[in-house]
């Protein structure tokens, strides 16, 4: 028998030790230049048949090393120095890598946390389906049609038969994430690993992918191996708990333990830094006059346009008549789905896209009609955070010339060592060592990141700043520093924020009022303690079903 054979026969053979997947001893190292640095240092664990295990820890701590580590996908740089993995009675680090590529996918299946970079762009969704049929199960044809549906269907993909020829880019992060899914499961395996499914994905699909993950497991008999910085998807779906910092697991137990009473300082941090919807209920409530920004009945729609001479046909109204405003000093939040139009909002009051109707004050002053100079120092006093830190930088561009454009562009009488002082205090300001400034965007970490596109933003003493998602993708200990570094912020400098965002529980920890968007409109605005815990309108009591809770036991 050779070794591809002896692999799927393993897959219909009994477990006489109960495990599905043993992973003893594991020990990963990347090379950089003539060193080995290790990144998994001694990591034991198991999965048996059908349960779901969580790792869990922050970005780089280890995970998705271990698990690429398991799959044998590592980069070429990275060398496995010591360990074992068995998958039920199949030692997977002695087969060849032919035999290794009948267990990716037929026994093991992977969803990876970015489905966008993930899926081909060239390619249909049906064409990326039905490869890892033709691969793993010799499906082609019809017969892979028909199954690459049952397939969408199965993961709850609305319009499956529409969705197989549209491409990845026509779809949304929810359905992309489903598409991912489905792929992982065309080849049917006995253990499924998640890597962070649900990062930067709203509260309602997050809901729908974690559901979905708990049918298929309980309908297929599949493991489920979670890795996760989320102690809220954790305390949803886990059987077992193993937390990893610094290559390292240094905890494991089963939930209900873990969530009474975590063991290691480690863990315990985690719990600490967990945004919490309750937050809100020990912080007194703020009243605020003088309004700074106020928007009245603004509107952004989008043509769409058909026919050989494209003559619009209809529009898209992304943002359809929302009035509200935002005091000094104080924070307003701004939160909806995916497509409801928060960051459309968020840019059309920056003027970053035109708007179809309205007003906008800013300070006391109309500046919807501004032309020129003037409208350019005025939107000066407003600046933006983006969602992702890293596109929003240019990386060919040291991180003083980043934090100093604003000054050159507004500021031109300003010497060049007056600019670099006010950089370097600008990155303290933010947490950051001045020697920081001499530094590419590559070199830092998401959280240092995002610092810098927040010192960036204070370059030109702005009074408001719109923060689009600015911690949806940051671990939860990073975020918690994001959230500080705001509210200390505000606090120093009296900034006023229009924070945009999907995670209800950093509303309860920064904001002083709640606005809810859905389509196009603002549905729900109030105090947030108000909105959190009394919701009135339908749509804000579905949003906070759908959070993930924190169970005891």
């Amino acid at each position: 028998m050779n070794a591809a054979s002896e692999v799927l026969d393993a897959k219909t053979r009994p477990d006489a030790a109960g495990a599905l997947l043993s992973v003893s001893d594991l020990h990963v190292s990347f090379r950089q230049g003539t060193e080995l640095v290790p990144a998994v240092s001694g990591v034991s664990f198991h999965i048996d048949k059908g349960e779901t295990f969580a790792l869990v820890g922050e970005s780089g701590s280890g995970k998705t090393v271990t698990a690429l580590a398991v799959l044998r996908l590592l980069p070429h740089n990275a060398r496995i120095t010591k360990g074992r993995v068995m998958l039920g009675s199949t030692e997977l680090f002695r087969l060849p890598e032919y035999a290794m590529g009948a267990i990716r996918g037929l026994r093991i299946g992977i969803i990876f946390q970015d489905p966008m970079s993930s899926l081909n762009p060239v390619m249909t969704v049906g064409r990326q389906i039905g490869e890892v049929l033709r691969l793993q199960r010799g499906l082609q044809g019809r017969p892979a049609r028909n199954r690459a549906l049952e397939l969408l269907d199965h993961v709850g993909l609305p319009n499956p038969e529409r969705h197989l020829d549209e491409y990845p880019h026509q779809l949304s992060g929810g359905m992309r994430q489903r598409v991912m899914i489905a792929i992982a499961l065309a080849g049917e395996p006995d253990l499924l690993i998640a890597d962070e499914p649900t990062t930067a994905l709203d509260v309602t699909i997050q809901a729908q992918i974690l559901e979905l993950l708990e049918r298929l497991k309980r309908d297929s008999g599949m493991a489920l191996w979670l890795i996760t910085h989320d102690l809220g998807i954790v305390a949803e779906l886990a059987d077992r708990v193993a937390v990893m910092q610094a290559g390292k697991i240094v905890e494991q137990s089963g939930r209900e333990g873990f969530f009474e009473k975590p063991e290691h300082p480690y863990s315990r941090e985690l719990f600490t830094a967990m945004p919490r919807l309750d937050a809100c209920l020990a912080r007194p409530e703020t009243h605020h006059s003088d309004p700074l920004l106020e928007v009245e009945d603004l509107k952004v729609h989008f043509p769409i346009k058909r026919g050989i001479f494209q003559r619009t046909v209809d529009y898209v109204r992304a943002v359809d008549g929302v009035s509200f405003s935002v005091a000094q000093g104080e924070t307003l939040a701004l939160v909806g789905e995916s497509g409801c139009g928060k960051t459309t909002l968020g840019k059309g009051i920056l003027n970053l896209i035109g708007h179809s109707g309205g007003r906008i004050r800013f300070d006391g002053a109309d500046i919807s009609g501004l032309r020129g100079e003037e409208r350019r120092k005025r939107y000066a006093e407003m600046q933006i955070v983006f969602q992702d830190p890293y596109s929003s930088m240019n990386p060919r561009m040291i991180v003083g010339d980043i934090v100093e454009e604003g000054l050159l562009a507004l500021h031109p009488s300003m010497g060049e060592h007056e600019r670099r002082e006010r950089s370097e205090e600008l990155l303290e300001g933010v947490g950051l060592p001045k020697d920081a400034r001499l530094r590419y965007p590559h070199e830092f970490s998401g959280g240092q990141r995002q610092r810098i596109c927040i010192a960036r933003a204070l370059a030109v003493d702005p009074k408001l700043i719109v923060c689009d998602e600015p911690t949806s993708a940051l671990d939860v200990s990073v975020q918690a520093q994001i959230l500080k570094l705001l509210r200390d912020l505000r606090d120093r400098r009296g900034l006023s924020y229009l924070f945009i965002t999907h995670d209800l529980a950093v509303v309860a920890e920064l904001a002083d009022r709640v606005a809810v968007m859905h389509g196009g409109k603002i549905v729900e605005m109030g105090a947030t303690q108000q909105v959190l815990f009394k919701p009135a309108h339908p749509y804000t009591k579905r949003l906070l079903e759908a959070v993930p809770k924190l169970r005891k036991g």
